[in-house]
């Protein structure tokens, strides 16, 4: 007689499985997604921010990615709520961050960031610094008031992402994600939309992956051998949620190889819906195609635990939570090897205790009123 798992005996065996990212051990497949909280006056994540992280360390997420850090650059950001990974104060907080999260048995990487042609002039922290990027170029093909980056920019920039990543293993972070996804800095090179160089960062898909390559091999040769550095990239934009960095497999994989030979461990596969196929003619969501193009572990993300996407969720359209049979078939086969819980883990710091217990009759549908709050 065949013996059917049952679905919380299910999900609690295969998310449970510990998985290594390079020098990392990770107990569990579960991350938290990075979100952009607001709650860090002058940049320095307090006691709040701590809580909130340690929480949901607390109740099961094996790898928290922060939400996005500004590194050390003038034009790097926008608010002076949103945390900065540069300065002795902002770093003393994070470091107290990393220390909560580890009490409570997980582990947590902040995500570096640049927001590039995304930023609006007279935004603190800095006003008078201009929005900067590969050509000046906004992701809604406006030039707005920003400037195109000058090789002593690139090089400041390089240097920031690099500082940055030493401070984090130097106060106990246990790896380092760099944001290049969403219209942002790193991606506004890798797309072709807001890169219309003609130097050697600009052109082809190759060329147009050398600033951000560039990020990583100085970001790898700043930190330990064995201190994973993941890559969070994707399709979309901001402003143009059908945009495409590649259209077929043999595009993608002539972006993802240059990063992965300068030293990406892990690829976080940013889409707004896990389950959507990326490419015709196969069922591999973006992260399986990009473990299966360069070998490397992948953490896939998408509206996991909700029904729609994610940009409904945030305007308050009605999210009911959607089952994850889908997410478990996918990592039993290992499509992919993380997966990261965003929107969900933000309205129920317990979600992830309640998955792994088989509790999915308690787990709460997601409120847009959940992102004004640090519960």
């Amino acid at each position: 007689m065949t013996v059917t798992a049952s679905p919380a005996s299910r999900a609690a065996e295969i998310l449970s499985r510990p998985v290594a990212l390079n020098g990392l051990t990770v107990p569990n497949r579960i991350a938290m997604a990075p979100m952009t909280r607001m709650f860090s006056p002058g940049g320095v994540a307090g006691e709040d921010v701590r809580s909130y992280y340690a929480r949901r360390a607390a109740a099961g997420v094996g790898l928290i990615v922060t939400e996005g850090t500004y590194v050390g650059h003038e034009s790097a950001g926008q608010s002076d709520r949103v945390p900065r990974f540069h300065g002795e104060e902002q770093l003393a907080g994070w470091a107290k961050v990393a220390e909560a999260v580890h009490a409570e048995g997980g582990t947590i990487v902040p995500q570096l960031w640049h927001i590039g042609m995304v930023r609006k002039q007279g935004q603190a922290p800095y006003p008078e610094a201009p929005a900067v990027g590969p050509s000046g170029i906004r992701t809604d093909g406006t030039e707005g008031t920003g400037k195109a980056m000058t090789q002593r920019d690139l090089d400041d920039v390089i240097g920031a992402f690099a500082e940055a990543a030493a401070a984090a293993e130097r106060i106990g972070f246990d790896g380092v994600e760099l944001h290049g996804a969403h219209g942002y800095l790193l991606d506004q090179f890798l797309w072709a939309g807001t890169n219309r160089r003609t130097d050697a960062y600009g052109g082809d898909p190759v060329a147009r992956t050398k600033f951000a390559a560039e990020i990583v091999a100085a970001v790898r040769a700043a930190v330990s051998p064995e201190f994973p550095v993941i890559f969070r990239y994707s399709q979309w934009k901001q402003d143009a949620y059908d945009a495409r960095l590649a259209e077929t497999p043999e595009e993608l994989e002539a972006i993802l190889s240059p990063l992965a030979a300068a030293g990406v461990d892990v690829f976080h596969a940013s889409t707004r819906r896990y389950w959507i196929p990326e490419f015709e003619g196969s069922d591999l969501n973006l992260a399986g195609w990009t473990k299966k193009l360069t070998g490397r572990p992948t953490i896939t993300v998408g509206s996991v635990g909700l029904d729609g996407d994610f940009i409904g969720a945030f305007m308050g359209e009605g999210s009911p939570v959607k089952g994850i049979d889908e997410l478990l078939d996918r990592l039993e086969r290992d499509e992919f090897d993380m997966v990261a819980v965003g929107r969900a883990l933000l309205q129920d710091p317990e979600w992830a205790a309640k998955v792994l217990a088989g509790r999915f009759d308690e787990l709460k549908p997601y409120d847009a009123a959940a992102v004004k709050t640090l519960s």
